[in-house]
């Protein structure tokens, strides 16, 4: 039921109180009153804004979805309160949709005006005080847009220096591995071709070629008492059997699983040759082991430039189903260095957890928000607990720490943009609003705190179905 509005009712609300009687009755001539009954709805958070709502009489209740949660923002009786299209004012700027649901606790009568005309009003009436607002909104929203970017950034920066660290040594170590493999080479030959101008005839050489790969298996773990034992029994083996630098060729000899047994073996294909023979035999141990370097080095770099992608995200479409614990451990090696020594980090991912539909690059940046907390709040010694479990039809991603905690008194203001408990120049406020922007805005789903000394434990929920709207909803 609709109805109209007289200009002297409207001059007795607050909002108009101060408005000539021709404004007063532009209002009263394109605005409608609407009659609600009890717990009836104005307007719902997320539909089209279309009306800003005025109170007359009667009682409504403003309330916001926040973490899947209705929270009751204020509850009022008085005449002139409003709700609704509050920032028409913008315009086409901004998609306008209400940020928060009026409802009526009791039957109450409301003075509807539509958007568009509240906005024509404003800018026509009020053209200073529209420039200010708007400067005030989009001020905000661009600083809070850079500081974003900075963010962002700085995490960048992090990753890509631990990343730049981690390389360094398998890198650094394929290099000198593959310098000296080139000496080792030439030696070999020397060596081989000392053989053959020795007189060995192509029979043994062929036998000693053909032994050298697979004489010297790769050896079991041995402690340093066993390695010592195995060099002493071979270098006096081979000083027994007229190897001059017997002890010099023992060492690398045992290091690369050879003994008394498979220089027996040398012995027989080599006949009367074998000083030259072990000495050939050594340098081509020596050759597989810097191989067995250079392939485990490159291995490593592979490993970490893998962790890189994952953790970018590089090679993904942007929202797919992910195991968790891969982007987990992608990040937990990406911040391999900040961790410390002295830092204990410790998994417990569900083997039964499926993949979630998610967007993983952004994801990452929540866990990278979250671990780079945990370790600032432990200062360098602790335990970091990151674990991954199922929690009714989410997913619960859990990352624990035994730092400090958080004061009782910030535990409810922790998300709130540009709140931070660090010291002025050492914190934007911004990682837990991002990461909970991420999580809540981009995936439909929830961030909990629980916090005391020696325990606080940041939990992630992540429903496991696609969230509505959540491929397609922006940044």
């Amino acid at each position: 039921m609709s109805g109209t509005v007289s200009p002297e009712e409207l001059r007795g609300l607050f909002l108009f109180e101060d408005l000539d009687g021709e404004k007063l009755g532009w209002l009263s001539a394109h605005g409608t009153v609407e009659e609600h009954p009890g717990d009836g709805v104005i307007c719902a958070q997320g539909e089209p804004a279309e009306f800003l709502y005025v109170l007359l009489d009667g009682e409504m209740v403003m309330t916001q979805n926040v973490r899947g949660h209705i929270v009751e923002m204020s509850r009022t009786s008085r005449p002139g309160t409003y709700g609704g299209a509050v920032q028409a004012y913008l315009g086409d700027q901004i998609e306008q949709r209400y940020q928060h649901t009026l409802r009526t606790v009791r039957p109450a009568r409301v003075f509807a005006l539509p958007a568009r005309k509240f906005a024509q009003a404003v800018r026509k009436w009020f053209p200073m005080a529209t420039h200010l607002l708007e400067g005030v909104f989009f001020g905000m929203t661009n600083s809070r847009r850079f500081v974003d970017q900075v963010e962002r950034l700085t995490a960048l920066g992090t990753i890509t220096a631990g990343l730049t660290h981690e390389l360094n040594n398998p890198a650094a170590a394929a290099a000198r591995a593959a310098a000296e493999l080139g000496d080792r080479l030439l030696a070999a030959q020397r060596s081989l071709a000392g053989l053959a101008a020795e007189g060995v005839d192509c029979a043994r050489l062929s036998a000693l070629v053909s032994l050298g790969p697979a004489v010297a298996p790769p050896g079991a773990h041995r402690s340093p008492l066993e390695v010592s034992d195995a060099e002493d029994e071979l270098g006096d083996w081979l000083e027994e059997h007229g190897v001059a630098d017997a002890w010099d060729l023992a060492p690398g000899l045992v290091a690369a699983g050879a003994g008394i047994a498979e220089a027996e073996q040398v012995a027989r294909a080599a006949g009367d040759h074998l000083p030259t023979a072990v000495r050939w035999l050594a340098e081509m141990m020596e050759v597989a082991q810097l191989q067995a370097e250079i392939s485990e080095a490159t291995g490593r770099i592979t490993a970490l430039l893998d962790s890189a992608r994952q953790y970018s995200q590089l090679d993904r479409a942007a929202y797919l189903r992910t195991d968790l614990r891969e982007l987990l451990d992608s990040t937990l090696t990406m911040l391999k260095r900040k961790i410390g020594p002295e830092v204990t980090v410790k998994t417990d991912y569900d083997p039964g957890l499926p993949p979630v539909p998610v967007y993983a690059a952004e994801l990452n940046q929540v866990w990278t928000n979250l671990i780079v907390n945990a370790l600032q709040a432990m200062r360098g010694a602790g335990t970091l607990t990151v674990r991954t479990a199922r929690e009714n039809d989410h997913a619960l991603v859990e990352i624990g720490d035994t730092g400090t905690g958080i004061p009782g008194e910030d535990l409810g203001r922790i998300f709130t943009p540009f709140f931070t408990t660090k010291p002025v120049g050492q914190g934007t406020g911004l990682g837990l609003d991002i990461s909970w922007r991420i999580v809540a805005g981009r995936h439909g789903g929830d961030i909990r705190v629980e916090s005391l000394p020696g325990d606080t434990r940041f939990q992630v929920l992540l429903p496991l179905t696609e969230a509505a709207g959540a491929a397609g909803s922006g940044g």
